[in-house]
């Protein structure tokens, strides 16, 4: 019978190429998916890999997709080094839409554009709410961090469904489960004009290199990381586990409820039931793909915008499912996990049950 064996050193090489080794896995399993389907294998990838990239336009749109994502990721990161799994990053960035949207419906024509300021600071502070719930659990009552935060996203939607379709509905909106577009004011600005593309883009590098700073560069970084790798070394050095919990999930809510934020009053502009696409699943990949490095993920999440834009293609141009998003990345994951066992493990032949 087959069995993994581990091996004695992992190559390391290998560890940083095992994203692209999947990518490349990934294209090859959709050329097939593609012939399968009827559909030209190259038109498909063109779709995918060409489009989203072409032309400043097709850069715009990508960057929109790419900045929610990389917020949400870098807080994962954070997470995940310390060894704590909030899953629930969707529902921090509802609340995050949903304060951010409460201070923009306060605003009028006449508001300042410092608003905008007001605006990222209630999203920032609705996703670090949200997250301290999940915290609250796992600290006073030792609950599963996945189960809470993950149950926690169901909630933040029926939320944001009450809002939209009770107190916050438009009375102008012919009925439509959504609130009064946003004054102008309180839109994020945009980089260039007739392009969607906003200074999101510019806050996401700047917390890049920030969080680069933090998890590498600093004391508190290095507690947090030796926490999640080592408890029991964390605990006789002395660092605190509370605090970490705490630190963790905090600043992975912020970042989530910061990109809920951005989204509300950026490209949406208002809000409605639909504001939840998936961004904070869709970041978990997100932060694996880039090995929970700050540089790492913002090539993962560009790559993962391409996999959005590309399935709203094919749907349009190739008569496709829109679905055929959520299976390339889910073929992405699969193939970095099969990567990584197999860094990790060797596979060997035994003839003992």
């Amino acid at each position: 019978m087959l069995k993994l064996e581990a091996r004695p050193q992992p190559s390391q090489v290998m560890s940083l190429a095992s994203p692209l080794i999947a990518l490349v896995l990934t294209v090859l399993i959709g050329i097939a998916l593609f012939a399968l389907l009827g559909k030209d294998p190259v038109k498909g990838l063109e779709v995918f890999f060409v489009e989203p990239v072409k032309n400043a336009r097709a850069l715009s749109e990508l960057a929109v997709k790419a900045v929610p994502l990389v917020l949400i990721a870098l807080g994962l990161a954070v997470c995940f080094r310390s060894n704590l799994w909030n899953i629930g990053a969707e529902g921090q960035f509802i609340l995050g839409a949903l304060a951010g949207g409460w201070v923009a419906l306060q605003a009028d024509a006449s508001s300042s554009k410092w608003i905008v300021v007001a605006i990222l600071a209630a999203g920032v502070l609705g996703g670090m709410a949200w997250a301290a719930i999940t915290a609250l659990l796992r600290d006073r009552f030792n609950a599963s961090e996945i189960l809470v935060s993950l149950m926690l996203v169901y909630v933040a939607e029926m939320v944001l469904s009450y809002l939209v379709y009770g107190p916050w509905k438009d009375p102008q909106g012919f009925n439509f489960p959504q609130t009064v577009t946003f004054a102008a004011p309180t839109r994020i600005p945009r980089l260039f004009d007739g392009m969607r593309a906003n200074i999101g883009v510019l806050i996401a590098l700047a917390l890049v290199a920030a969080f680069t700073a933090f998890l590498f560069r600093t004391y508190r970084g290095f507690a947090l990381q030796v926490g999640g790798l080592a408890p029991a070394a964390a605990r006789y050095a002395g660092f605190s586990s509370r605090g970490a919990l705490w630190t963790a999930l905090l600043v992975s809510g912020g970042m989530a409820g910061l990109a809920g934020a951005l989204e509300a009053a950026g490209p949406l502009g208002q809000l409605t039931p639909y504001v939840p696409v998936g961004y904070g699943f869709a970041a978990i990949i997100v932060a694996f793909v880039g090995r929970l490095h700050p540089v790492g993920i913002v090539f993962s999440a560009v790559l993962m915008s391409m996999f959005y834009i590309g399935g709203e293609l094919a749907q349009s141009r190739l008569g496709l499912p829109k679905a055929l998003t959520g299976v390339f990345q889910g073929l992405l994951l699969f193939t970095l996990l099969a990567c990584d066992t197999l860094i990790a493990y060797r596979i060997r032949w035994s003839s003992k049950p």
